[in-house]
């Protein structure tokens, strides 16, 4: 039967990291410093007026015919209809649109693109251990296609959608195609650093038998590699598609009808009701996209 005596003695000898406890420091640290540079005050939050602000937007997002009188679910229901009618159908067919639009622009760019950039591939002989060594000439070829394909993928996400929206804006006007194609590039930017990170981390042995058999790069690619890791590309598009529903949803607001064209109109409107409606429309479809997602993969691993 186990003691006290016996809980502390193994606590005493259990392992003890003193990098993890200076990492949990160092994070108290930062955390106490932003609060204390920020100049951040709970008390701001529990104010009477703000308490008063709190309780009038509550009421505020009730449909307006329920505002100020008691709920009643089937003028709820026709009021949500309305909206569905007149605003939500529209806004939902027009997000939806750009986002799987740019997603799968930005996935069959980045598909190129992981190959560059994948230090596994992107050699003078991949997936080779043996054998005459590559000429200087070969391997500054290819280290520099590689480090342009990096520098490349660096750069397009680390511009944001909404600025690079707003440069397209500016040439193309106020179009659906800026939305997508700000999408469609800083997607790719990511979408082409995950798949290259993934064909990195692909178990060796497959991939060198069919090059020990003489199979191209291409070959190599749509044989071995993007079959192998179909459904974590897989995982890796359906999360991209959730973030630009949500990307899509906030480029509206610069003027392409979606889901925040219509919240940024009813914003200046004071019309909260619609509001919090049209945001929970959004979050559906990415519930949606979830469980689709979900399916999919779960369809390529039983089939592989």
């Amino acid at each position: 039967m186990t003691t006290r005596e016996d809980i502390a003695r193994l606590r005493r000898l259990r392992p003890r990291d003193r990098f993890v406890r200076a990492s949990l420091l160092v994070f108290a640290a930062l955390l106490l410093g932003s609060w204390v540079i920020g100049g951040f005050d709970l008390g701001d939050a529990f104010t009477e007026r703000r308490s008063g602000n709190v309780n009038r937007f509550l009421e505020e997002v009730r449909p307006f015919p329920l505002q100020g009188r008691q709920w009643d679910f089937q003028v709820a229901a026709t009021w949500a209809a309305e909206l569905w009618d007149t605003k939500g159908a529209e806004a939902t067919k027009r997000t939806l649109a750009i986002s799987i639009l740019a997603v799968v622009l930005a996935a069959l760019m980045a598909l190129p693109f992981s190959l560059l950039a994948a230090r596994s591939i992107a050699t003078p002989e991949p997936f080779v251990p043996a054998g005459r060594p590559p000429g200087r000439a070969a391997r500054l070829l290819h280290s520099s296609i590689y480090g342009l394909a990096r520098g490349a993928l660096v750069l397009l996400r680390a511009v944001p959608e909404y600025i690079w929206a707003y440069l397209l804006l500016a040439m193309i006007g106020p179009t659906a195609w800026p939305a997508v194609l700000a999408l469609v590039i800083h997607n790719t930017g990511i979408l082409g650093r995950l798949y290259a990170e993934s064909i990195e981390n692909v178990p060796v042995r497959m991939p060198a038998g069919l090059r020990g058999l003489g199979a191209s790069r291409s070959q190599l690619a749509a044989a071995g590699l993007f079959p192998t890791l179909l459904p974590r590309l897989l995982l890796f598009f359906f999360y991209r598609w959730e973030t630009c529903v949500r990307e899509a949803t906030v480029l509206g607001m610069l003027g392409v009808v979606s889901l925040g064209y219509y919240i940024a109109d009813a914003r200046v409107r004071g019309h909260h009701d619609e509001i919090v409606a049209l945001v929970l429309l959004g979050a559906t479809i990415v519930l949606v996209g979830d469980l689709i997602s979900s399916w999919a993969r779960g369809v390529v691993r039983r089939a592989s």
